[in-house]
């Protein structure tokens, strides 16, 4: 069964962090492109951050960068979204995804889908 599964949510103040997992089965993580991705209600799906899977280059939007880090181990097949300095507007469901992207930011262009885990940003 070839799955992806988010870990890692919850609620937090503004100003705190939490670290998002993404671990894989069925497949190898290492082979593949990493995308996080965010929906908050009534909102697109956004692409958020992104991890080549060979050069291991990155990508932020510009709304997390400077606050967010991806990194990969490959040797756990998991991926992981380091968030500090969290806002009330990085509430969302939190998605990862896998797959070999042409162009990253498309979320149709991903092959494998996790099933989302809430994150609650709230004083």
């Amino acid at each position: 069964q070839v799955q992806l599964v988010e870990s890692g949510g919850g609620l937090v103040q503004p100003g705190g962090s939490l670290r998002l997992s993404c671990a894989a089965s069925g497949f190898t993580l290492a082979y593949y492109a990493i995308g996080w991705f965010r929906q908050a209600p009534g909102k697109e799906r956004e692409g958020v951050s992104y991890i080549h899977s060979s050069d291991g280059s990155t990508y932020y939007a510009d709304s997390v960068k400077g606050r967010f880090t991806i990194s990969r181990d490959n040797a756990k097949n998991t991926a992981y979204l380091q968030m500090n300095s969290l806002k009330p507007e990085d509430t969302a469901v939190y998605y990862c995804a896998a797959g070999w992207p042409t162009i990253v930011t498309l979320k149709d262009e991903y092959d494998y889908w996790g099933q989302g885990t809430q994150v609650t940003v709230s004083s």
